[in-house]
């Protein structure tokens, strides 16, 4: 199903009355540049709705089709905050064919991250999701964040694997298939549900955050960042009459 006339119902939501401007977050359910968006060109003109409303948004996306509207995304920096990220959970390429197959490397991706950035609009990365056992070494969450830094990545965060109802069964089907060896220890993680234990989800949290220290992202805070010093800056001192005496 495809809401084509998605771009005209944006700007008559953005202006109706009761709407004050409130963030747009756009990806966090489904990715907006899946393979469909190439055919039915549906975010330019949201985008486009957006920037003329000069309203802030975000989008989260694991495609490289989003560099083509990067110039609606510069104009749209340029009026209003605007952020983007790009999901990287692993840079381990056999692992990524097996479980995000039709998507772009993890390559790729932090090299869309890099140009968003370079044309003036904040990119960061999410880890997400980190798969238990599969992409969480050390070694493996060093790689990606070190790689993001010198992708200019302006923030970034990680997210561990949910297994909810449908995405589960693919899962475990797959893990059956390919990693037989880690059936049972994925039980064991997942017995309480849809989401692995906290304490194991803060290990990963914390272990990104210093990461992200180390290798410098985050201290500038992008191209937002800049916007936010510059309207925080105390006004220039007026115009001094000096007296002649």
């Amino acid at each position: 199903m495809v809401k084509v006339n998605a771009a005209g119902l944006v700007r008559r939501e953005l202006a109706a009355p009761r709407w004050r401007g409130e963030h747009v977050a756009m990806g966090t359910n489904v990715d907006c540049y899946q393979r469909a968006e190439g055919r039915y060109r549906l975010m330019p003109g949201i985008i486009e709705a957006l920037r003329d409303a000069a309203n802030p948004f975000s989008i989260l996306t694991k495609g490289s089709l989003i560099l083509r509207d990067l110039p609606l995304l510069a104009e749209a920096a340029e009026r209003a905050d605007v952020g983007t990220m790009v999901s990287v959970g692993s840079l381990d390429r056999e692992l990524w064919r097996q479980v995000e197959p039709g998507t772009p490397s993890p390559g790729k991706r932090l090299e869309v991250c890099a140009a968003l950035n370079g044309a003036g609009v904040d990119c960061g990365v999410l880890m997400g999701p980190v798969l238990p056992y599969l992409s969480d070494s050390p070694r493996q969450l060093e790689e990606v964040v070190r790689q993001a830094a010198q992708a200019g990545a302006t923030s970034i965060g990680a997210i561990t694997l949910h297994l909810r109802p449908g995405a589960r069964e693919w899962y475990l089907a797959w893990l059956r298939e390919h990693r037989p060896d880690l059936v049972v220890p994925y039980a064991r993680l997942y017995r309480g549900g849809a989401y692995a234990p906290r304490d194991y989800q803060d290990q990963i949290s914390a272990r990104v955050r210093e990461l992200a220290e180390r290798y410098g992202i985050g201290r500038r805070g992008g191209r937002r960042g800049e916007r936010r010093r510059e309207r925080e800056r105390p006004a220039a001192a007026g115009p001094e009459q000096l007296s002649l005496l």
